[in-house]
């Protein structure tokens, strides 16, 4: 087995037994990626050279009996959205084609802590907007098992890297489902953690309320392994953040006893939409959890049919007034055609700058922001969220966990939902109330539809409950085998 084909965890083991160098690792990730990369195109911008120096820099410190974390030497893909000192971050836009952030985000400097070695800037959904990875201006990204079909989205580049086995880590951003939905369609474990766990500083933003940076992997052991080199709280930077309860110890508590855990089916989730091999896997996996001991039983979210319209008004708001900043002026993208007006300036640097589905949204974002309807809209919104959130905290009074299915189909064609943005934010009506609530989200593979696309699974924990979602997602990957998916390209 190649190194590249091997899991985070497994990796990691090899490293500190010194049985592989980091380098050695690095070199063999890179040829992976060099042999598939044309086809898949889940990288803005590839680090080789950076990215070998530090794995050099890891070896030496192995070398002199240094004491290293678990993700020292292992190769990890980082979202186009989260900013890397001196490494372009353009949010696959137009707008920020020439950007290299002067400062580090603050999980970009807790990996380069853990002797991380971070390989890239993967492909995106320009601002994090849109569900299937087309809305880049770099390149759209295809699924690793069907070059025809989109990884999905926002986080699309994140999870097609490691299905592809051109990273065994990641890190994506989750505003409405961007980790969770990509994690289904590629068949790769995704996490976004409980609002606040990790610290946004240096994410760019797209809706500040509901944005939160997680991991991907291709096991469980992967993403808590990650997640727990991110977590804590940034009290300097990100006043949002929060110390966890968790802090740093995901990995190391894992358990897949689940006997007496309490698993709850919402109905609303399995309704008209879902398709047949959704409901068919995700019912298979309640099945299984029951084999195992688990205690499964239907319960009610009736005010979920509200998320997708919350969700599209709150985040297009704060959308159109965190990208308000990017005016021609400071930085990126600048007109070359606004003579000495101004408002010229500021019109045709936005209108040529941002594609179509951020224009959308911002549009969308100022109209609900009015004078004339922010009653009628954000603040029925806010209050509707608020609702929301009493509904999952009642619900996890009764139950330890929620399952549900993660998008309602397996992975689309590329170009086939471009043309009706309203049938393409549908797909986000399975996880956009995870992020409206804060609650933290676990999706795994849970199996394959007749064209053999990847199913996943979703596990919706109370806040903070990650390390329930974790040991849940162990016991069924232990039971099903369905772990480290890596298309054969």
């Amino acid at each position: 087995m190649a190194l590249y084909e091997k899991t985070a965890s497994e990796l990691s083991e090899l490293l500190g037994k010194k049985e592989i160098s980091a380098v050695e690792l690095a070199k063999d990730v890179f040829a992976r990626t060099k042999a598939v990369e044309d086809k898949v195109q889940g990288y803005v911008t590839v680090a080789e050279e950076a990215a070998l120096a530090q794995a050099e820099a890891v070896d030496k410190k192995r070398a002199s009996g240094e004491e290293l974390s678990a993700l020292a030497g292992i190769p990890i893909a980082i979202k186009d959205n989260i900013c890397t000192k001196g490494t372009l971050t353009t949010c696959a836009s137009k707008m920020l084609y020439n950007f290299k952030p002067p400062y580090n985000a603050t999980v970009i400097e807790k990996l380069t802590a853990a002797d991380a070695v971070i390989t890239g800037k993967a492909n995106m959904d320009e601002f994090a907007m849109g569900s299937s990875c087309e809305n880049s201006a770099a390149h759209p990204t295809h699924n690793p098992h069907n070059l025809d079909r989109v990884p999905g989205g926002s986080s699309g580049g994140s999870a097609a890297v490691v299905a592809a086995g051109e990273a065994p880590l990641a890190l994506g951003s989750d505003t409405g489902g961007s980790i969770r939905q990509p994690a289904s369609f590629c068949g790769v474990v995704g996490l976004k953690p409980t609002y606040g766990a990790v610290s946004r500083y240096g994410l760019i933003a797209f809706a500040s309320s509901l944005d939160q940076i997680g991991p991907f992997g291709r096991s469980i052991e992967d993403a808590a392994m990650l997640l727990d080199a991110v977590t804590g709280h940034d009290p300097l930077h990100d006043s949002t953040s929060v110390k966890t309860p968790f802090e740093g110890s995901l990995r190391a508590n894992l358990n897949a006893d689940i006997k007496g855990l309490k698993i709850g089916l919402p109905k609303e989730y399995f309704g008209e939409g879902i398709s047949d091999a959704v409901r068919k896997n995700v019912m298979a996996a309640a099945e299984a959890y029951k084999a195992l001991g688990a205690e499964v039983f239907e319960i009610s979210l009736p005010l979920v049919e509200y998320a997708l319209p919350i969700y599209y008004i709150l985040s297009s708001a704060e959308a159109s007034s965190n990208l308000a900043r990017f005016d021609g002026v400071k930085y990126g993208y600048r007109t070359p055609n606004a003579g000495d007006d101004i408002t010229e300036l500021y019109t045709k640097s936005r209108s040529e700058g941002f594609g179509a589905e951020v224009q959308r949204r911002i549009m969308l974002g100022t109209y609900v922001l009015s004078s004339g309807y922010y009653d009628a809209y954000y603040k029925k919104a806010r209050a509707a969220q608020r609702k929301i959130r009493e509904e999952f905290a009642n619900a996890f009074e009764k139950c330890d966990v929620i399952l549900t299915p993660v998008a309602p189909t397996t992975a689309y064609e590329i170009g086939s939902k471009t043309t009706n943005p309203l049938e393409m934010y549908a797909g986000d009506i399975c996880t956009v109330s995870v992020n409206i609530a804060g609650l933290p989200g676990l999706v795994q593979p849970c199996g394959f539809d007749e064209n053999h696309m990847p199913v996943g699974m979703q596990l919706i924990g109370p806040r903070f409950g990650e390390q329930t979602l974790l040991n849940a997602g162990l016991a069924f990957e232990q039971a099903s085998g369905l772990k480290n998916i890596i298309a054969a390209l």
